[in-house]
């Protein structure tokens, strides 16, 4: 498996090697020993989440707050997201800085959000199921969002081919000034 560190200190990209011939292809999607080692850390997953997503929906920027704080694990098994991971963890030496990659069914990427990152996504394709591995359950009242659009975060996103649909909530975040964490 091929990993990848970003411009933000523990965000990694996870590459797994694929084998293929005329019947299909064979990969090992995860291996906790190899995860580990990559991290620099023991690891709980908690949650397996799954979500369908049509051309042009964008969701998040999600996080939950400590003492629930999640990280995750995620890659897509069907179509192309740009997804996006973005440093709020406060005293970080790249706060409020963004990375994005896109993950595909074709390219078979994951990538690794530790706790205290927003996460979000935006669906390139005709619509694309994504696939994520918690750390820590879902705690309604741990839940934040983070513009999607703020201009001081400056997430160069994609165009989808149409309008970014959101839910209410993502449309009313706060941008990060005016976060509370």
């Amino acid at each position: 498996m091929k990993i990848d560190r970003t411009a933000i200190e523990g965000v990694l990209v996870f590459e797994p090697k694929l084998f293929g011939d005329e019947r299909g292809f064979f990969m090992e999607s995860f291996n906790q020993r190899l995860f580990e080692d990559a991290v620099g850390h023991p690891v709980a997953f908690v949650q397996d989440n799954h979500s369908r997503s049509a051309r042009g929906v964008l969701r998040g920027l999600h996080f939950q707050r400590a003492p629930h704080a999640q990280g995750k694990l995620v890659r897509v098994s069907a179509g192309v997201v740009f997804d996006v991971a973005v440093d709020i963890r406060p005293g970080s030496s790249t706060y409020g800085r963004w990375v994005g990659v896109e993950l595909s069914a074709a390219n078979h990427r994951q990538l690794w959000i530790p706790p205290g990152l927003a996460h979000g996504f935006l669906v390139l394709s005709d619509s694309a199921d994504f696939l994520y591995k918690t750390t820590d359950y879902y705690a309604p009242q741990a839940e934040g969002s983070l513009r999607w659009d703020d201009p001081e975060l400056a997430i160069a996103w994609p165009d989808a081919g149409v309008p970014p649909l959101l839910s209410a909530k993502d449309s009313a975040a706060p941008g990060l000034r005016d976060l509370k964490l």
